[in-house]
């Protein structure tokens, strides 16, 4: 395997190269598509896209086992160096470079040789979406396993060492609106002000509580009122609160005691708040089989000393809504250790970009692994 990696590290560092240079946002994939599309199918794979939405899938081989190994593909929206602008800081540049380098890893390797290997470039993991249209789609109806990948910061793994499993929390983002009254500054009486409501609000989150052995968070992450006229009491306000919760239940708990602060802080003053969840996603939800693999392909490719155990982490993945939609997939996702600093979403994240050639081992050793060890394979 070491020497067929090889052959194929130019290819893999020429699609990185591309992949990070035209990042594109959520849903707006298409260019990434089209190249992606372009390589794959000169490499002689079958290629599947859709009318309707970006993203692209290659399946090899028929019947069982099936197979899946999917790859996030945008890019977030963020202020780099001053300015606003599409930037691939959550890894999902080398996500995709990792699937493509693991389809030419084994097609080297004649893999499959019985049952199908499906991989997914999916869209809009950033908004929470992507997952949940291909589960719509069905693509993920024939699925025995499903694996993934995501580069994780240095303050969970480092360079050299990864995990079979993460286990990410549930989160969801709310948007929502404050309607008070304007008035002149000099005569708060007559107005409603959004700011002090807002500074409320916060405050009503902030005393939240729930079971301390469960990690948790809610906080105002976006909070726009007023304009140029200091001497305006500003009625409305726009606000986002980022919530996190380590388990579904515990989110659903949290999810409510919010709602209820909102609602409170709105009674209080005798206003309409409105707001509504814009993106959320699931905790994750993992399988021992497939853990047991990609813990095998662990050890086979970088040893024992390097193998960390499945990590919890405060963050997100909607990789996770296809194992709460369809519960018969055996499902986990590598945690790949490659010193990412100062930390995902910042804007200047950088990583060792050797460890893209780990990834791309360790996945094709886990999807062999299961062809290989899965009992319906005969």
């Amino acid at each position: 395997m070491k020497d067929a990696l090889t052959e194929i590290k130019p290819i893999v560092e020429a699609v990185f190269e591309h992949l990070h240079s035209y990042p594109e946002i959520s849903w707006e994939e298409v260019e990434t598509t089209k190249y992606l599309k372009e390589l794959l199918a000169s490499e002689g794979f079958d290629v599947q896209t859709f009318d309707d939405t970006t993203g692209l899938v290659v399946t090899i081989g028929s019947g069982k086992p099936c197979v899946g190994l999917r790859t996030d593909m945008d890019a977030l929206w963020q202020e780099v160096d001053g300015e606003f602008k599409a930037n691939h800081s959550c890894g999902h540049d080398a996500h995709m470079t990792m699937a493509i380098g693991t389809l030419l890893l084994l097609k080297q390797l004649g893999v499959p040789q019985k049952g199908t290997l499906k991989v997914l470039f999916q869209p809009a993991e950033e908004k929470g979406q992507g997952a949940l249209s291909y589960v719509e789609k069905g693509l993920v109806d024939d699925m025995d396993y499903l694996y993934g990948v995501h580069l994780r910061p240095i303050q969970e793994l480092r360079n050299g060492y990864c995990s079979p499993a993460i286990i990410h929390g549930a989160g969801k983002l709310v948007s929502g609106k404050i309607h008070g009254v304007e008035a002149h500054g000099a005569r708060p009486h007559l107005g409603v002000n959004a700011i002090e409501v807002g500074a409320q609000l916060v405050q009503a989150i902030q005393a939240i509580y729930l079971d301390p052995m469960m990690s948790y968070s809610a906080k105002l992450t976006r909070f726009l009122a007023g304009g140029e006229s200091a001497n305006i009491i500003p009625g409305n306000a726009e606000f986002s609160i980022d919530i996190r919760a380590q388990s579904n239940a515990a989110m659903n708990e949290l999810m409510g005691k919010v709602e209820h602060a909102i609602q409170s802080v709105a009674i209080l003053n005798n206003i309409t708040i409105d707001f509504h969840i814009e993106t959320e996603i699931v905790a994750a939800q993992v399988h021992q089989r497939a853990v047991k693999f990609m813990k095998e392909a662990i050890i086979e490719t970088i040893g024992i000393d390097y193998y960390i155990p499945p990590i919890i982490t405060p963050g997100g993945e909607d990789f996770h809504f296809y194992t709460l939609k369809r519960p018969a997939i055996k499902a986990t996702m590598l945690g790949l250790g490659c010193d990412l600093t100062p930390g995902l979403h910042h804007p200047n994240m950088t990583f060792k970009h050797e460890s893209i050639l780990t990834g791309i081992e360790i996945l094709t050793r886990t999807v062999m692994v299961t062809f290989q060890g899965d009992e319906s394979v005969e």
